[in-house]
């Protein structure tokens, strides 16, 4: 099979059209035909050596989020999927073989159906950034009609933030881009603010206490936890993004561990009429 990856840790000129065997579908394993798969920052990490390397010898191929259709059913895999169905995974890093690639094997609590009206590309945005963004939310643990801010809420994570918390009955006011307001506008946020080292006076303007909670998809939670209230929750999908610890506000990371591909079955999102990012 044909795939993108890499035998060096680098910049772009690292990736490479490679030959690989195509993998067989073990005991608890399903095997997907790939028709779309996303590019995720994380993969940039993969790319250049940075984050989440395995132990394997290479070639590496990234690639964290896939659709495409079952092509092979490992023996004795409790799925009621079957040959056929249209489905998306999530990969979480840890092997070599992500879903750059013709064909790939993942465990079957990795793989959903297709939501219905969704294209291949479309879906393909969804696993990993929806289910990084379901988790942002539920470690923020807002009732409904609370506010949350959103930073980067045009990009992939931050958009499905806003639909999630959108469906969760949750005030929403996100940042975007002059070119990116009527977008985060139509994906449901009530208030958008520029983006900048004025976000969080601006958040103050509308509720002066500040926000209940921050989902911060953009690495800037030093700069924004200045929109939070005292006592508040910040919910960062950045690593390495140090929040300093203040005015009570708890902060916590959100990462899809390796259990992570489980919650795949029971996220809740909401799909708009083309490609979130």
């Amino acid at each position: 099979m044909k795939a993108i990856g890499l035998t060096e840790f680098g910049g772009p000129d690292v990736l490479r059209v490679l030959n690989l065997p195509v993998p067989e579908a073990g005991p608890g394993e399903i095997r997907i035909r790939v028709h779309a798969a996303t590019v995720n920052p994380v993969d940039m990490l993969v790319r250049r050596g940075i984050a989440f390397v395995s132990d394997a010898e290479p070639p590496y191929v990234p690639g964290m989020d896939a659709a495409g259709v079952v092509e092979q059913i490992g023996e004795g895999t409790d799925t009621d999927l079957k040959a056929g169905d249209h489905v998306m995974a999530v990969v979480v890093v840890s092997g070599t073989h992500g879903a750059y690639a013709e064909h790939l094997v993942v465990p079957a609590e990795s793989v959903v159906r297709v939501p219905a009206g969704a294209t291949d590309v479309e879906a393909a945005t969804l696993p990993m950034n929806g289910l990084t963004a379901r988790m942002a939310l539920d470690l923020l643990e807002l009732p409904a009609g609370a506010t949350v801010a959103v930073t980067g809420a045009a990009g992939a994570v931050g958009g499905y933030a806003v639909q999630l918390a959108k469906a969760d009955g949750l005030r929403v006011i996100a940042d975007a881009a002059p070119k990116d307001e009527a977008l985060v506008k139509e994906l449901g946020a009530d208030v958008v603010l520029p983006r900048g080292t004025e976000f969080p006076e601006l958040v103050r303007r509308e509720i002066p206490d500040g926000a209940d909670g921050l989902v911060d998809t953009a690495g800037v939670a030093g700069l924004a936890i200045g929109a939070v209230r005292d006592g508040g929750r910040v919910a960062s999908s950045v690593g390495g993004v140090e929040v300093p610890g203040e005015r009570g506000i708890e902060t916590r990371h959100c990462a899809v561990p390796r259990t992570g591909p489980v919650r795949a079955r029971r996220q809740r999102v909401v799909l708009r009429a083309g490609p979130v990012g």
